[in-house]
């Protein structure tokens, strides 16, 4: 099949530079953690895995750019897929070369990692939801309401991520093995499928973007984010006495959840008045249904109809 002809070529452009610049970054880290002839295989190995990415990027990043301005996301939840899928591989091994040598790297160059990942993937987020270019949204309203929960996707990114960092970042106590595996596979897949949850509603919504509807997510984000990693750090402060424990996003994940729930009342309240007012309208539908005798019509009786002429 021809792959449609982009619509916004800028768009195209912006998220194939976003996307290789952070896999080309990802590569320097792998390959500075190696010497010697080992260095010069693994520089070998991930360009010829960038070149094959590229090729496949080629297309699918045109699908996306000719279904930004559409109420379509479906190669946008794919490219997605692929990126982080890719980008999260490269970084488990360079996980793992910190885990390996400690002093492999300083410390500046683990905090750069934990920037470049908390700029790249909710930035390539914004790029494919692409809110700005959503025209079929007509009242500013829906829009804003769009954006603002869009706002809370991206800081549940941060929050995944900042939980995935604790592992490279340096600690003086070390987590066990099946922990720091659990955690980090665990944030691996939040990170595949819930910003695919995302772009799946307003896909499945088509044009008629209702925000309000838009309930999938914030209750999977509370249980799987919210909730969940409360207990991993709440697990990590007691049982490993892990200092970097960041108590901003413990407290962010206590508010999200009064907020979820206030938000989950109101919906099924605006449900309930919604059904009542159709109960009460439907009587006065069936009345107004019924024929009406026309202006300047006599209403006969059925005994005067029966009298003949005197």
């Amino acid at each position: 099949m021809v792959p449609p002809p982009p619509i916004n070529k800028s768009h195209v452009c912006l998220s194939t530079t976003l996307i290789m610049s952070s896999m080309v970054l990802m590569d320097a880290y792998l390959v500075e953690q190696n010497q010697g002839s080992r260095k010069l295989a693994i520089c070998i190995m991930v360009s010829v895995g960038d070149i094959c990415f590229l090729v496949v990027l080629r297309y699918v990043a045109v699908w996306v750019g000719a279904e930004v301005r559409t109420a379509k996301r479906g190669y946008a939840m794919i490219l997605w897929f692929l990126y982080v899928f890719v980008l999260e591989i490269k970084v488990y091994f360079i996980y793992q070369n910190y885990k390996a040598d400690r002093k492999s790297l300083d410390l500046m160059a683990r905090k750069a990692l934990t920037l470049l990942l908390s700029i790249c993937i909710p930035a390539l987020y914004v790029l494919l939801v692409a809110t700005e270019h959503m025209e079929y949204v007509r009242t500013f309203k829906k829009k804003e309401d769009l954006r603002n929960r869009l706002f809370w996707v991206i800081v549940d990114m941060l929050d995944v991520l900042d939980i995935q960092a604790n592992l490279w970042e340096p600690q003086k106590k070390g987590l066990p093995i099946w922990a720091e595996g659990l955690m980090f596979f665990y944030c691996y897949i939040l990170l595949l499928i819930l910003p695919c949850v995302s772009l799946c509603e307003i896909s499945m919504q088509g044009i008629s973007i209702v925000p309000h509807r838009m309930m999938l997510y914030p209750i999977l984000s509370m249980l799987t984010i919210n909730i969940t990693t409360i207990f991993i750090r709440g697990s990590n402060m007691l049982f490993f006495r892990d200092i970097r424990v960041s108590g901003i996003f413990m407290g962010k994940n206590v508010l999200a959840i009064v907020l979820k729930v206030c938000m989950f009342v109101q919906y099924k309240k605006h449900l309930y008045h919604t059904a009542a007012g159709h109960g009460t309208v439907d009587p006065q539908h069936n009345l107004s249904s019924q024929p009406q005798p026309q202006r300047g019509t006599k209403c006969i009786r059925p005994h005067q109809a029966s009298a003949g002429p005197s």
